[in-house]
Formats: structure tokens, sequence, C-alpha cells
């Protein structure tokens, strides 16, 4: 059965606008169908020469997804947050030795879904990373991008200094790690005309690493309901490295998830959203029925 694609999936998928990807089915370059609901919008397979479309009609997710590790691989997880890619890491298979979080209402998120993992709550700058060393499998963390200094010539770590990916560097060098992943927003590709992410390059060679290189993998290709983009940054230990491991970028999903598969029962959950009463309104509101009017 053809999988149909709205105008706005489209659009997400190839980073144009949705009236741009309307202009493609509303001029003929690419059939513009009707579903069995009646909405306008194309079907995958008749989109082969979109690249993003034609790596989600070739993947290999199902086999992939099915891939074990071969044992516990141990993991520090930097600038925690509430979890989102701590949870994700967890899923693939790495146990967390350490999460370290400064936000005081994160880690108590943090510790009420997960009382088994070890939160370090406090400011990164005074942790040590020491005890660590050459006992992690993998580091990880979605560093804040601040403004980087350039005052320095090489631009390698001491241009980092003042920055909190100073500090997952530092960590990185302390821990030595087999692999790190930053992960931040799309922006970083492009910062000051690539001299940010230029730095950041120089500064993982400084720390005996291999830098992948670096993609934008886009959330909405990967079945997660929301058009979310970010770089990911991998960066595998020279050693190791040149034994002749290397990184394989994940495959896409065969589809885009939407809001509707958030909701109900499929492919992304074995029931639907359970019902709620929503939000109470305080008594200074209690008059209004959310909508602008009064309650009659």
């Amino acid at each position: 059965m053809p999988t149909f694609l709205s105008a706005t999936n489209l659009a997400d998928l190839t980073g144009t606008s949705l009236a741009t990807a309307q202009k493609w089915g509303e001029s003929g370059m690419y059939p513009y169908r009707k579903n069995e609901n009646g909405k306008e919008g194309f079907y995958m397979e008749e989109l082969m020469d979109v690249e993003p479309v034609k790596m989600m009609l070739n993947t290999n997710w199902d086999e992939e997804f099915h891939v074990a590790p071969l044992r516990d691989y141990s993991s520090v997880e930097l600038f925690a947050g509430a979890g989102g890619l701590a949870i994700g890491m967890h899923m693939a298979g790495f146990r967390h030795v350490l999460l370290n979080e400064v936000d005081p209402m994160a880690c108590q998120t943090l510790r009420k879904n997960h009382p088994e993992w070890n939160v370090l709550e406090g400011d990164i700058h005074k942790v040590d990373f020491t005890p660590l060393r050459g006992k992690v499998d993998f580091l990880s963390g979605g560093f804040p991008c601040q403004a980087f200094s350039y005052a320095g010539k090489k631009g390698g770590l001491n241009d980092t200094r003042g920055t909190l990916f100073f500090e997952m560097a530092r960590a990185v060098r302390e821990i030595q790690p087999k692999v790190f992943m930053g992960e931040n927003v799309k922006g970083l590709l492009s910062h000051d005309d690539g001299r940010t992410l230029e730095i950041i390059r120089n500064a993982i060679a400084e720390l005996g690493y291999t830098l992948v290189e670096p993609r934008v993998l886009k959330a909405v290709m990967y079945q997660v309901p929301q058009k979310r983009e970010r770089i990911i940054l991998i960066a595998i230990r020279n050693d190791i490295y040149e034994k002749g491991v290397r990184f394989k970028w994940p495959d896409p999903y065969r589809r885009v998830m939407t809001l509707r598969d958030a909701f109900y029962k499929g492919d992304l959950f074995d029931c639907d959203v359970p019902s709620s009463e929503g939000q109470t309104y305080p008594e200074k509101k209690s008059p209004y029925n959310g909508y602008g009017s009064r309650r009659r």
C-alpha cells in the first residue's frame, strides 16, 4: 500500500516552506493526490528523486532496530536536563554511571523517573571526572552554545575557554571515553561563518579524537512526531579509530510520524492517550470558559 505524505511533511523533510511543497504538487512537478480521507498530498513511492524520501523508502531500519549490544556499555551524560538524550541512550543499551545537571527541578525529574541513576546535581565546573578515567565507554551531552572567543590563533581548546563546550572537553580529557557525542542546534553548523565549528573540530583533535563528519539529523525521519533538527558530533578516540573502528549513521524510519501517531495506538504506543479533564482554571478565571467568552 502506498505511503501517504502531506505537503507539510514533505516540506519538513526537504527543509523548504509549505507553500513551496504545495507548488510542487499544483504545478505537476510531483503527482498531487488525495488519500482515502480526501486530504491532498503525495505518495512517497512517487518521490524517489527526493533524497530524504528515497532514504526512507530504502531504509534498513528494521534490521538496525533489532541490533543488540554485546554487553552493557557504560556512559556519562552531561547537561542531562530532564533526560531526553539520556533516556534514548539507556534504551540503546548504555548504562549511565553518572549524569550531571545544574537545574534542581530537572534533577528531581531524573531521580523520579530513574531512581537507579547516579544523578550529580551541581555546576559542571566543580565536578572532578578523574575517578572515572578509563572506566567509561561513552560520553554524551547537549552542550549549551554560548558565544565563543576567537582571541587565540589556533582555534583549539584555548579558544573554547569560558564556554561549556570547554567543560565537556575537560570531561573527555579526564575520563578518556572510547567515543563521545555532542549535540547542538543546527545553527552551529554555520555560526560565525563556520568558524565556531572549526574551533570545535580543532579542540577535538587536540583531545586525541577523530571527528566523524558532523550531520544535521531531522527527528521527523527517525520515528519522532516533531520537526526538531540537531547537529550531531561523533568523535572516536584515535587509538580505537586506528584499529579500523568506524561509525555508521542510522537509517531513517520508513514513514513520517504525525501527532495522530503520538495520540493513538499504533507504531509508537500500544494504547491511546488516556482521557483527561485538562487544565483547571484558577478561581479568578472561573467565569470564563477558556475561549474568551463568559459562561452562561
